[in-house]
């Protein structure tokens, strides 16, 4: 990729519209994110996850793609809303709605129903909407099921069609074989391996686009993640899968002591 071509991504990006909390976690590299699911749409379930991620002191909160919940969401909790969807159309109310950061991807509920995106799909997708939002911040996950060399190609690609966020998975694939803290790692590899690839690639390229590593982490690998590349973490079942508001809150504030501990560390070093 040329010089030139560098300096075209770095201008088109539209990070610089995300709210300045956003912005600032990102640069710090200590952004956290909790996902409630793409196919989430019980209003009270998405309601206690997104109480749990501000209670927390998460900073963004990913919840499916429904302007309904995007006003209920923005009701009871100060933070930015993204959602997500396969689908570039159903965008459009939900950021009338008010959400902040759309997102294609989190797949993991596609993948039950033995549904994958191919390079080509995601890249439609991707083309799609940001010709139906071209001012809207976009986040595009690329999907586990393809080899590790053709995610990093199709990120770069990604990028090049106006990705303002890059977001890598994999904890769906990722079957650990050990309990305890060996088998949070093993569960991590899958999107650490990817984010690591890819962020190589965009330092080779000088490309200056925000990684996300999501899928598998807990508060053992966040830390990780961030040492892969990643400027933020997403997670989900690790908070959505537990009964109480008490313990769900605990969890998201131990990933976000994670991260924090992490920024220090990095800066110490």
């Amino acid at each position: 990729m040329s010089q030139s071509g560098n300096k075209f991504i770095k201008s088109m990006s539209l990070i610089n519209l995300l709210p300045q909390k956003i912005q600032e976690e990102l640069n710090s590299k200590s952004l956290l994110k909790v996902i409630s699911g793409l196919s989430n749409f019980e209003t009270q379930t998405v309601h206690k996850i997104v109480e749990a991620a501000s209670m927390g002191g998460a900073d963004l909160i990913d919840i499916a793609c429904k302007p309904e919940l995007v006003e209920s969401a923005i009701g009871i909790s100060p933070l930015p809303i993204c959602v997500s969807s396969v689908e570039p159309k159903s965008f459009i109310n939900s950021v009338k709605a008010g959400a902040s950061l759309i997102e294609i991807g989190n797949y993991d509920s596609f993948y039950d129903q033995g549904i994958t995106f191919s390079e080509e799909k995601i890249l439609n997708l991707t083309k799609e909407t940001k010709d139906l939002l071209p001012n809207i911040p976009l986040s595009v996950t690329v999907p586990h099921n393809i080899p590790i060399d053709k995610q990093v190609d199709l990120a770069i690609k990604l990028v090049l069609e106006g990705a303002d966020i890059i977001q890598t998975e994999g904890g769906k694939s990722s079957n650990p074989y050990s309990s305890g803290i060996q088998g949070l790692l093993e569960k991590s590899v899958p999107t650490l391996a990817a984010t690591f690839a890819i962020f190589r690639e965009f330092e080779k390229q000088s490309i200056n686009i925000p990684i996300m590593s999501a899928s598998g982490l807990s508060e053992v690998t966040c830390p990780l993640a961030v040492s892969c590349g990643a400027s933020a973490v997403g997670v989900g079942s690790v908070v959505n899968k537990l009964d109480d508001l008490i313990s769900m809150v605990a969890v998201v504030r131990g990933l976000k002591e994670s991260l924090k501990n992490s920024m220090i560390r990095e800066k110490v070093s």
